[in-house]
């Protein structure tokens, strides 16, 4: 294990929060003659080759054999689990803004940390209480423009909601399961299995002659989609090798922040491709309450010691 750099660690989660920050407004972008199926192939295709070159020059390629039939379905879950994630992931980016599904999906590792407190008996501390209240006033906050739509008819923007939601479940499958995984293989050795069974289950489903019906700029946010699953994923399992998993989980949660400014930028330059986040005074509140909430889960226990 590298040893640990808390400057390095520092920088590899913030190269995480700013890619996925950035990754549901280029997903916008190509899923407008992209289908969802197709795009998440393409990422996970380019995922597989990338990731299997780099632990194969490392000699650190996972032994399959290892498994067992109880770990063949633990992968075979935690595989179910991402695929369902990055399918609804991009479903709701056709109904809704990417700040939107971003400060949603923030609810996928507090349900983490709820489920690890059931199934593996872990203990829920004080400041993670407070953080989980926190982040759901938050989202109250930061739809209260859109709260009586939420609740009382089924649009498309509710629609959207929904599929963020169960994108944010069906991840937590994945985190579980990989939580399991982690006592045979490492982050980037899990992923790779992840990578290649998701890309052959989503095969049948892809059409990548899709490809041929984009334009320069959807390409490009295609390719970017594809390089941001690689570097945010290898730059997150870095950053938690050099620095403590508190700190790196409480610097991702910036991700939400860095997609409105993304969003909020690109719209002044490229009011033609990109909407602004069309947020009132609450509702930038509420995305700030989110993702403190979040973060305090991470490191909350470490200002009530100080305070204690």
């Amino acid at each position: 294990m590298p040893n640990q750099n808390p400057t390095a660690g520092i920088l590899l989660a913030l190269t995480t929060a700013f890619f996925w920050g950035a990754l549901p407004i280029a997903m916008k972008q190509a899923v407008e003659v992209m289908e969802p199926f197709t795009i998440v192939w393409y990422r996970f295709v380019t995922a597989s080759l990338g990731l299997g070159l780099w632990l194969y020059w490392r000699r650190q390629l996972p032994q399959v054999r290892a498994l067992g039939i109880a770990g063949y379905g633990t992968l075979l879950l935690a595989s179910i689990g991402l695929a369902g994630n990055f399918v609804l992931f991009n479903s709701a980016l056709e109904y809704l803004n990417p700040p939107v599904v971003q400060v949603i999906i923030q609810l996928a590792p507090v349900i983490l940390l709820l489920s690890s407190v059931w199934l593996f008996k872990e203990k829920l501390g004080v400041h993670q209480v407070i953080g989980v209240s926190c982040l759901m006033f938050g989202l109250l906050l930061f739809f209260n423009e859109r709260l009586v739509e939420l609740f009382t008819s089924f649009t498309g923007y509710t629609l959207g909601v929904v599929l963020a939601v169960l994108a944010a479940l069906v991840w937590v499958v994945y985190g579980l399961a990989q939580k399991v995984m982690l006592r045979q293989f490492s982050s980037p050795q899990i992923l790779l299995m992840i990578y290649l069974i998701c890309a052959l289950m989503l095969t049948p489903l892809a059409v990548p002659e899709q490809i041929l019906l984009m334009d320069q700029r959807q390409l490009g946010m295609l390719m970017f989609c594809c390089i941001n699953t690689l570097v945010g994923y290898g730059a997150f399992a870095e950053a938690m090798a050099r620095w403590q998993a508190s700190q790196v989980s409480a610097v991702i949660t910036l991700a939400p922040l860095f997609t409105i400014m993304f969003v909020d930028l690109a719209s002044m330059f490229w009011p033609q491709y990109f909407a602004a986040a069309a947020l009132n005074v609450m509702g930038y509140v509420g995305a700030i309450v989110v993702v403190s909430g979040a973060m305090f889960c991470a490191i909350g226990h470490k200002f009530i010691r100080q305070h204690n």
